[in-house]
C-alpha cells in the first residue's frame, strides 16, 4: 500500500491544538478514532507512549514520526498533523518540531510499516516540500501535496 493511500483529509489536522508532545499524541489518537481507523484511544495511546520511552520519534528538520505496532489496527494507519509554530518533541536536533507523521501498524505487518516510514523519510527530505506541507491551511490542501 502507497503512502498517499493513506493521506485522505479525514487523517490530517491542520493545526494542531496541541502545545506539547502528549498533547500531539492524544490529538493524532483522537482523529484516528473519530475517522474510525482505531475503535477506542487508550491502547493505542499506551501503545505509542511505550515506543516514545525507548527513545524520541522527533527526528530533524522540524519531522516527527510517531509510531507503533498495535493490535487495535488491522492495517497501517496513518495521521498527520501540522503545527506552524512548532512543539518540543524531544527531537535529535532539538528543534521544535512542525510535521507529525503518525503510524500505526498490526504486529504482524512490518513490510507495509517499513516501506511507508522510508517513504516518509524520503518526501521530508524535500525542503520545499516540508515548507508547503508546513503552510498549509486545509487537510485537502495537505491531500493535494501529496497527491502531486
Amino acid at each position: 500500500m502507497a503512502l498517499i493511500d493513506l493521506v485522505t483529509p479525514e487523517v490530517v489536522k491542520v493545526p494542531l491544538v496541541a502545545k506539547t508532545k502528549m498533547g500531539v499524541l492524544e490529538e493524532l489518537t483522537e482523529l484516528l478514532v473519530k475517522a474510525n481507523k482505531v475503535d477506542e484511544p487508550g491502547p493505542v495511546l499506551n501503545a505509542l507512549l511505550q515506543r516514545e520511552s525507548l527513545g524520541s520519534t522527533g527526528l530533524e528538520k522540524g519531522i516527527a514520526v510517531p509510531h507503533c505496532k498495535t493490535p487495535h489496527v488491522k492495517t497501517l494507519t496513518l495521521a498527520i498533523g501540522i503545527s506552524p509554530e512548532g512543539i518540543d518533541f524531544d527531537a535529535m536536533d532539538g528543534a521544535s518540531s512542525n510535521l507529525f507523521f503518525c503510524m500505526l501498524a498490526p504486529p504482524d505487518q512490518s513490510g507495509p510499516h517499513i516501506e511507508a516510514l522510508s517513504e516518509i523519510a524520503r518526501l521530508t527530505q524535500s525542503q520545499s516540500f516540508c515548507r508547503l506541507l508546513k503552510g498549509s491551511q486545509s487537510p485537502e490542501e495537505v491531500v493535494e501535496l501529496f497527491r502531486d
